[in-house]
């Protein structure tokens, strides 16, 4: 390092590394290590941790995931010591990764919402726009499609607002999640908006983009464009600055999807042919698996049945024995991520960190579990609401699930809306199905009563046509206060709330009810 180098400058270049997306891994890994050398010279242990954390993110795109796993733990029991907001958010962000390598969408899913709830001023545009486009990708691998759309749309607008040119890469990924949930139409739609933003910013799409349109393309059955997509994406591949293993081999089996789809059964073999041979020099046990369906299905297509069925019972045997070749894998990575006490104590207490609900984002019963009894405690004027949709479950059979789950978000913002802006230190919460709790510290009860029916007025006044089409959506409140009980617990608080929420339902819905003097006073 010269006498030149300064903590700005390195801090500057790891900034490239986190919010600029780099293609080769590899190279990146390099620059992060020497990055490191340099900040432990300057005594930076910020800059040098960043630097590790760098490492990890490239560790994990080389596929050494447990080479990954060991920087982790270092850097965020670093991260929670020091408070570094911004770093703790980038690594639960790498985390969720890790964990969707593992195949485990759950702990993905709370990681990614954690690198959300982090996220605050100090944290770049790219980390607001980034962290809930892999939030959106973490709800789709859950099976949380429509949870999922509105972190993508929320992305995009940020991205666009911004100029972000991570808009091309959230777009990809939201045209895939699409795509590969079945939903052909919406996929055909963002990957219009992807090439339409390519042509406008005069940018090439990256063959990565490209193999995604053409996937696409062929689910759509519109097989010319897809080859044509494909051939394309090969082309700009070739150019020699996108080398990644698996690449070239996933590419040739798109476009032989698309040749078979046009019925050129010759060129969808070549196609094939090469895509089998470079599986087998780089030992692509994945790859070859979906060239043994593709095979199956393109001697399917030729009519030649036997040898369909035949190339099928290959790629059902090779189906089996990567699926166990995966198990394998996922188990060293784990013993590497148990392998020590203090391993084993983070995971749980990442584990007790999620406490959001995935669908509304709301905190969820473990949060409530966790804070409720400390607030109980401290503040003796505190004030709990149960709140419940009226009829829910008419708009479940009416309109459909997707409806209800819309219905649900909905309500949940304008409850959290409402509680932020008439008392910033509660919050709220959902307990399951239409179910909801508000916790409303620090304000009297005659307080909280009041705002909790405007709260109620709010939801019912709402413009709820466009997702009901006429039918009413109304909330029932029962109320309770610490100073209701002689002793309060959580759980006679929230049975006391309980009965209050039934009395409500009891009297004709949409009201509140809450104690009083005389017994019961209800607001409708």
């Amino acid at each position: 390092m010269t006498d030149t180098i300064s903590a700005e400058v390195l801090s500057a270049e790891l900034l490239e590394i986190e919010d600029e997306r780099s293609w080769d891994a590899r190279a990146e890994l390099a620059r992060a290590l020497r990055i490191e050398e340099d900040a432990r010279v300057l005594g930076d242990q910020l800059l040098i941790f960043r630097a590790r954390l760098c490492q990890a993110n490239m560790r994990l795109r080389s596929g050494d995931i447990a080479g990954a796993v060991e920087h982790m733990w270092r850097v965020h029991e670093w991260a929670v010591a020091n408070d570094a907001r911004v770093l703790m958010a980038r690594t639960h962000l790498i985390w969720a990764a890790i964990h969707q390598n593992l195949g485990d969408s759950e702990q993905a899913l709370e990681h990614a919402l954690l690198s959300v709830e982090l996220l605050d001023d100090e944290s770049t545009t790219h980390m607001h726009i980034w962290h809930r486009t892999k939030l959106a990708d973490a709800l789709w691998a859950a099976g949380s499609m429509e949870a999922a759309r509105l972190r993508y749309a929320q992305a995009e607008a940020l991205a666009v607002r911004t100029g972000s040119p991570a808009l091309l890469c959230l777009l990809n990924n939201h045209a895939y999640a699409e795509y590969d949930s079945g939903n052909q139409q919406r996929a055909e739609e963002v990957a219009n908006r992807l090439l339409r933003l390519s042509d406008e910013q005069g940018e090439p799409l990256h063959p990565a983009y490209l193999d995604t349109v053409g996937a696409i393309q062929v689910g759509n059955g519109r097989y010319a464009e897809a080859e044509a997509t494909m051939r394309l994406c090969i082309e700009q591949h070739e150019q020699g600055r996108h080398d990644d293993a698996d690449a070239l081999p996933e590419y040739l089996l798109t476009l032989a999807g698309a040749q078979r789809g046009l019925g050129a059964y010759d060129r969808a073999q070549q196609s094939l042919d090469s895509c089998r041979t470079l599986c087998a020099e780089r030992d692509l046990v994945d790859v070859l698996v979906r060239v043994h369906q593709e095979q199956a299905e393109l001697h399917a297509a030729r009519g030649e049945f036997a040898e369909a069925f035949a190339v099928h019972k290959m790629f059902f045997a090779a189906h089996q024995n990567l699926h166990s070749l995966q198990r394998e894998a996922r188990t060293r990575t784990r013993q590497a991520m148990f392998e020590t006490a203090e391993a084993r104590q983070e995971a749980e207490r990442f584990r007790e960190q999620a406490r959001r609900d995935p669908l509304t984002g709301l905190y969820n019963r473990r949060h409530v579990d966790e804070s409720l009894p400390v607030l109980i405690e401290s503040d003796p004027p505190l004030t709990v609401a149960l709140v419940d949709l009226d009829h829910f479950k008419q708009i479940n059979d009416s309109l459909s699930h997707n409806v209800g789950d819309e219905v649900l978000i909905e309500v949940a913002g304008i409850l959290a809306a409402g509680v932020a802006d008439g008392c910033p230190a509660g919050y709220t919460a959902r307990l399951g199905g239409e179910e909801f709790l508000i916790v409303l510290p620090g304000i009297s009860a005659r307080r909280a009563v009041t705002l909790l029916d405007g709260i109620r007025r709010t939801v019912r006044d709402h413009d709820w046509h466009r997702l009901t089409r006429g039918l009413p959506v109304t909330v029932s409140v029962g109320v309770a206060t610490c100073a209701d009980l002689p002793a309060p617990t959580q759980p006679t608080l929230l049975s006391t709330a309980d009965s209050r929420l039934y009395a409500a339902k009891h009297a004709g819905r949409d009201r509140v009810v809450s104690a009083s003097a005389r017994g019961y006073a209800s607001a409708a």
